[in-house]
């Protein structure tokens, strides 16, 4: 599977941590295809003086899509994140998306993970594509870097 990934950070030494995460990823994913310049923006979502360094990568993969996620928040906790946000925006150390994914044959993979641990039962754990990365510049600019 050749996926696409979003990193983004603002607090701390964001393009070291960024960076170490990319070398976590390479390690415990798969091969490292492309990656992105940084590209920096306002936060998205909610207010805060703390802007974000962002960059997208790609890697062949042989996780599933549940293992690639477990593997992204194993590695976000590891750099330093504490809790993942369930639909409100705050300042984070790191946060790895899961943007989009394609099978062997070229197609684009679509899947809907439902949250068993969610009260909101419309907030699942994991969809892909990811449902906001159009609306994204952080996300689009860097992403057309590295699929082109």
């Amino acid at each position: 599977m050749l996926v696409y990934l979003s990193l983004g950070a603002n607090l701390g030494n964001r393009e070291q941590t960024i960076d170490k995460a990319v070398q976590l990823l390479s390690e415990q994913i798969g091969p490292l295809i492309k990656r992105s310049s940084f590209f920096y923006s306002k936060p998205w979502g909610f207010d805060s003086p703390n802007d974000f360094c962002n960059l997208c990568v790609s890697f062949t993969t042989s996780l599933s899509p549940l293992d690639l996620l477990r593997t992204t928040q194993s590695i976000e906790r590891q750099l330093g994140r504490t809790h993942k946000s369930n639909g409100t925006y705050q300042d984070r150390s790191i946060d790895i998306d899961i943007i989009r994914a394609f099978d062997d044959h070229g197609e684009e993979i679509q899947c809907e993970i439902p949250n068993p641990n969610s009260p909101i039962s419309s907030l699942p754990l994991l969809t892909i594509p990811h449902p906001l990365w159009q609306q994204r510049d952080f996300v689009k600019v860097p992403l057309q870097q590295i699929m082109h």
